[in-house]
């Protein structure tokens, strides 16, 4: 990973913060240390930021907010860290925008490679690395693999967050199969389904409103019963490529 990546730590407790903080800059990463929602607004304004470790419970403007905030001028990475059990505040934060969350206590090596893992994926990638950005073309939407963008048949441009890009270029590359949550899970982030995980379906929800036109009768992303999700238009390349 390029040792200058930057990268931010929202956390209250002293100790965790000092931890994440050395750990991870002695993994190659530059880290700035934020308290609170304002630290972080202050981070941000000087420099770009590769991703965001942040905390939900925090003193004043808890994380939920501002990762809802943040999504509201940003697309930067952002991994929500939970108290143990709190499956409300991990569905909520990934509803908010957040790509990824780790429970609390964690493994300082389990966040490095969550950290690894959505900055490969993200919109912050350098996009000299790609030799010829890819454009897939379904039912008039155009995903620019190169830049990571979706447009739609109109031209205009959708926002999608780190994780609704990802899922989204999973299922382009996987039309017309049925993928489980395992599945998808495996695909997008690289690991196993954990009891319970419902992070795949928050952002295929999510996805869903921004793509399909009618969310009773979804046109482009099926569930399939007792199996998963298929999605269903034919994908091509697009022929200026």
């Amino acid at each position: 990973m390029d040792a200058l990546s930057r990268i931010a730590i929202v956390e209250d407790d002293p100790e965790i913060s000092r931890m994440v903080k050395t750990y991870m800059s002695d993994n190659g990463f530059e880290v700035a240390a934020a308290r609170t929602g304002r630290d972080l607004d202050q981070v941000m304004a000087c420099g770009r930021l590769d991703c965001v470790i942040l905390d939900v419970g925090l003193p004043g403007e808890d994380g939920l907010s501002i990762c809802r905030r943040i999504r509201g001028k940003s697309s930067v990475p952002i991994i929500m860290v939970t108290g143990r059990g709190a499956d409300t505040d991990r569905i909520v934060g990934l509803e908010m925008g957040a790509d990824d969350y780790l429970p609390k206590p964690f493994n300082p090596r389990e966040l490095l490679a969550r950290v690894r893992a959505v900055m490969r994926r993200s919109v912050q990638n350098d996009p000299g690395q790609a030799e010829t950005p890819q454009v897939l073309v379904f039912e008039g939407w155009r995903l620019d693999v190169g830049r990571r963008q979706l447009f739609s048949p109109d031209g205009k441009s959708r926002p999608l967050t780190s994780g609704e890009f990802n899922i989204l270029l999973v299922f382009c590359q996987h039309t017309r199969k049925v993928l489980s949550r395992d599945d998808l899970l495996e695909l997008v982030h690289g690991r196993a389904a954990a009891v319970f995980d419902r992070s795949i379906d928050v952002q295929i929800s999510r996805l869903r409103r921004k793509i399909e036109t009618n969310l009773k009768d979804p046109a482009f992303i099926k569930t399939v019963r007792y199996g998963g999700y298929m999605f269903t238009p034919v994908v091509t390349l697009a022929a200026d490529n």
